[in-house]
């Protein structure tokens, strides 16, 4: 590729010594300015931002190493052709080192400034969100638990869609400075997006529908959800797919267009359900008291009382099997703390329901024995 590059500049076959006696200094000197100019940019910023972010911060490292890049980057573009022309070597007819220098400098210091542009863009965009999220999960109690998944899905969404953007046109600006004519391709895009339109209407509906899952809140990262009858946790949202990953740890990718059927488990609040069951001997009136007082004392104690937010509901005898009465009771919590509830409400009720000595229910067995009839 170097030799290629020598015979489209360069008469004659490649001179090593020359050129490394071209490229070395360029390179020294290059790499001089880059170190000059991020030791200066540290100093100053070390005086700015003392009070708001140390400069050893990834913050403000990630910038200084980018702007030294492109310092580096400008300076050898820039002073590489003279270099050739200082040792002596000669151009092919038609090739003008001081117009490629002249260009290194005029349409290079464009390049890196939009590069510089793109990247500030997305590391800020970058930098907000995460701040944004952060700021958020300070907050307290279920609204800001809330806030908090909200701010995960939109986030995500946010900086890819950002991203794609600030890169597509980055790199359109960036091929117009090498006078490359985008106009065809951006044309031809064109005619390919409708072209493409017809036979990807499936993607496209995925995307509406993704859209339109962001947009009216269905769902947020790190909710309990059934969708199209897998159910788990919500990993991740976009604008194309829905993650899940289940109980058993297996990861479901659904396309948005293809969602049928969804249920939120974990907007606003969760129903802990328990059908308990009752012996024919006991009395139900002494039962729901010791049921009622079992759902008090869990009311009470700080460890779940954030999350309960309402009394004990008893629904009353649900059905009647052979061996018991079934008796269907309610607690209303928090979002995905049902679980937590109901196992320490569980615990203690069957504690309870011991030292009183209540059955939960009453096996029966009935044998018949056919006695044939003596003659």
């Amino acid at each position: 590729m170097l030799a290629s590059m020598w015979r489209r500049l360069f008469l004659g076959p490649v001179n090593w010594q020359v050129l490394a006696l071209a490229v070395v200094p360029t390179l020294a000197i290059a790499w001089a300015a880059a170190h000059m100019a991020r030791v200066f940019l540290t100093n100053a910023m070390r005086g700015m931002l003392r009070d708001i972010v140390a400069t050893s911060s990834p913050l403000v490292r990630a910038p200084l190493r980018l702007i030294a890049l492109a310092t580096f980057c400008l300076v050898f573009g820039v002073l590489i052709f003279p270099a050739f022309e200082v040792v002596g070597l000669r151009p092919r007819a038609g090739v003008h080192l001081g117009t490629l220098s002249a260009w290194a400098f005029d349409s290079g210091l464009r390049i890196l400034l939009i590069a510089a542009v793109a990247y500030a863009l997305t590391h800020a965009v970058n930098v907000g969100i995460k701040r944004f999220e952060h700021d958020v999960n300070f907050g307290t109690g279920l609204d800001a638990l809330e806030r908090a998944k909200r701010a995960r899905t939109l986030g995500g969404v946010l900086t890819r869609v950002t991203t794609i953007l600030v890169l597509v046109t980055s790199i359109l600006m960036i091929l117009r400075e090498f006078r490359v004519d985008i106009s065809p391709a951006v044309t031809g895009a064109g005619i390919v997006g409708v072209a493409l339109g017809f036979g990807a209407q499936t993607l496209v509906r995925d995307w509406i529908g993704g859209f339109f899952l962001i947009l009216e809140d269905q769902l947020r990262v790190g909710d309990a959800a059934t969708v199209n009858g897998i159910a788990g946790l919500v990993e991740a949202i976009n604008l194309r797919t829905l993650v899940l990953r289940d109980d058993e740890g297996a990861l479901h990718v659904v396309p948005n267009g293809a969602i049928a059927t969804m249920a939120n488990r974990s907007r606003d609040f969760s129903n802990y359900v328990m059908i308990l069951p009752i012996a024919y001997g006991e009395d139900v009136d002494t039962v729901t008291a010791l049921v009622r007082d079992v759902a008090a004392g869990v009311e009470a104690d700080d460890r779940f009382k954030p999350f309960i937010l309402g009394p004990l509901e008893i629904l009353g005898i649900e059905s009647f099997d052979p061996t018991a009465m079934r008796l269907k009771v309610k607690i209303k919590c928090a979002p995905q703390k049902q679980g937590d509830v109901g196992r320490e409400f569980r615990w203690r009720l069957v504690r309870a329901l011991k030292d009183r000595g209540v059955a939960m229910w009453s096996p029966q067995r009935t044998v018949a024995i056919n006695i044939p009839p003596q003659p």
